[in-house]
C-alpha cells in the first residue's frame, strides 16, 4: 500500500500512468495487426493561460528520459525555448505501439512544467534584472516539488527556497518564517540568533511585519543588526497590507535617513507578474513568489497522429502531414511549413529563417546534450530582454 500516493520513476517509465482508453486500443490494435505502424505524431499548444501570446518550453529533458530505449525518433524545441500556440513544438515517429501509450506522460511533463516556466518568464520579465525567488512548493504535492523548482529556473527565476534544488547546482534560498519569530517572542532575540548561529555566506534579510507595522519593524531591524543587515522582507498578508507601493516607498526612506542605503528590500505574499512591476518601481529589490509560479495553469498541449506509414492524415481541425519549424531570431516569430520545403522569410524583416528543432533522439538515443538547468535559464533570460526590447511582454 503506498503511503503517499506517489509514481514512481520505474511507473512512470513502464507507461503505467495512461488514461485506460489507451490501453483498450493498444490491445484492439495489436490484435488486429494494425499497432506496428509507423506514426508521425505532433505536439502542439492548442491554448496558453491567461491569453498570454508566447510560453517558455519546459519537461523535454523528461519526455526524451521517458522515450529512451524505444524505437522513436524525436525532432523537437528543447528546454528554455520561446514556443507560440498552434506551433508544432516536437515530432514523434516510430511504431505507434511504442510510445501510444505513452501519450498520457508525454503531455504531463509539457503541459505542467511549461506552464510553470511561463509563468516564472513573465513573473521575470516584470522584475527586469531584480532577482525572483521561487517561494512556492508548499502550493504543490511533494513528489513534485523538485521538477517544479526546475521549470521555476528554466523559467528565469534566480533561485528557490527548497533545500532539493542542491542537485540543480543552486543554493536554496531563504531566511526566517514567522513561526521563528514568534517563538522568541520578540524581534530583536530572534534576528540576533539567527545572525549567531546561521553562516556568514546566508544573507542577513529580516522578515519585518511580524508584530508592528514595517516601517517600525524595518527601523528595529537595522538598528538591531546594524552593517551586518542585508536586507529586510515584507510579507504582509493582504488583508493588512493597504497600499504597498506606499509602505515600500515608506521603508526606503526610513532606512536611508538612518544610513542604511545598502539594506534591501525583498517583497513576498501572493504576487504576480503585475504587482512584481508595481512594487519594482516603487522601491522593491527582490522578490518572493509562490502560488502564481508553482501553481501556474498548465498549458493545453496536444498529441496527433498527422502521418501514418508516410502518408497525410489527422482528425479534423489539425493540419496533416509532417511539418518543419523555423524562427527569426531578429524577431522571435515562428512559422512552419510542409517537412521538406524551403525555409520561410520572416514576415517582419523578410530574411530567410532559420531551422528550428533539433534531431534529439534515434532509434530510442538521446543524441542531443542535455544542459543543466542554470544553463538553460541564462538562454532564456536572453529571450526575455529580447521580448522585451520588441515590446511583448505580455
Amino acid at each position: 500500500m503506498r503511503k503517499f500516493y506517489v509514481v514512481s520513476e520505474d511507473e512512470i517509465k513502464q507507461g503505467k500512468v495512461t488514461d485506460v482508453y489507451f490501453v483498450r486500443t493498444m490491445e484492439v490494435l495489436k490484435k488486429k495487426g494494425l499497432a506496428s505502424k509507423r506514426v508521425s505524431m505532433e505536439i502542439s499548444a492548442r491554448s496558453l493561460p491567461n491569453n498570454w501570446s508566447w510560453g517558455i518550453l519546459a519537461g523535454v529533458e523528461e519526455v526524451l528520459r521517458l522515450l529512451e530505449g524505444r524505437n522513436v525518433d524525436v525532432y523537437t524545441l528543447l528546454d528554455g525555448s520561446l514556443f507560440e500556440k498552434e506551433m508544432p513544438v516536437a515530432r514523434i515517429e516510430g511504431p505507434y505501439e511504442e510510445f501510444g501509450e505513452l501519450e498520457t506522460s508525454i503531455l504531463g511533463f509539457l503541459c505542467s512544467l511549461s506552464g510553470v516556466a511561463t509563468a516564472a518568464a513573465k513573473v521575470k520579465m516584470a522584475a527586469g534584472e531584480k532577482p525572483v525567488i521561487n517561494f512556492g512548493i508548499r502550493r504543490n504535492h511533494p513528489a513534485i516539488s523538485l521538477a517544479i523548482e526546475r521549470a521555476g529556473i528554466i523559467g528565469g527565476l534566480d533561485g528557490s527556497s527548497g533545500i532539493l534544488v542542491k542537485e540543480l547546482g543552486i543554493e536554496p534560498s531563504g531566511t526566517m518564517p514567522h513561526a521563528m519569530i514568534i517563538l522568541f517572542g520578540n524581534q530583536e532575540d530572534a534576528w540576533r540568533a539567527f545572525d549567531e548561529i546561521i553562516p556568514e555566506n546566508v544573507p542577513r534579510i529580516a522578515l519585518v511585519d511580524t508584530f508592528w507595522d514595517e516601517k517600525t519593524e524595518s527601523i528595529l531591524a537595522a538598528e538591531t543588526l546594524g552593517s551586518r543587515l542585508n536586507g529586510v522582507r515584507l510579507d504582509t498578508p493582504g488583508s493588512r497590507r493597504g497600499n504597498m507601493e506606499e509602505i515600500i516607498r515608506e521603508v526606503r526612506w526610513e532606512l536611508d535617513r538612518r544610513g542604511f542605503h545598502n539594506v534591501k528590500i525583498f517583497v513576498s505574499g501572493g504576487l504576480n507578474e503585475e504587482t512584481v512591476k508595481k512594487f519594482s518601481e516603487a522601491g522593491a529589490d527582490a522578490f518572493g513568489v509562490g502560488t502564481r509560479i508553482s501553481g501556474a495553469k498548465p498549458v493545453d498541449f496536444g498529441m496527433d497522429i498527422v502521418e501514418v506509414e508516410g502518408k497525410p492524415i489527422s482528425k479534423r481541425g489539425i493540419l496533416s502531414g509532417s511539418k518543419d519549424l523555423y524562427i527569426c531570431d531578429e524577431h522571435l516569430v515562428y512559422r512552419f511549413v510542409p517537412r521538406g520545403e524551403h525555409p520561410p522569410a520572416c514576415p517582419i524583416c523578410r530574411e530567410k529563417m532559420r531551422y528550428s528543432y533539433v534531431k534529439a533522439m534515434e532509434n530510442g538515443r538521446i543524441t542531443v546534450d542535455l544542459r543543466p538547468a542554470i544553463e538553460i535559464r541564462e538562454e532564456t533570460k536572453k529571450i526575455l530582454r529580447k521580448l522585451r526590447e520588441l515590446g511583448r511582454g505580455f
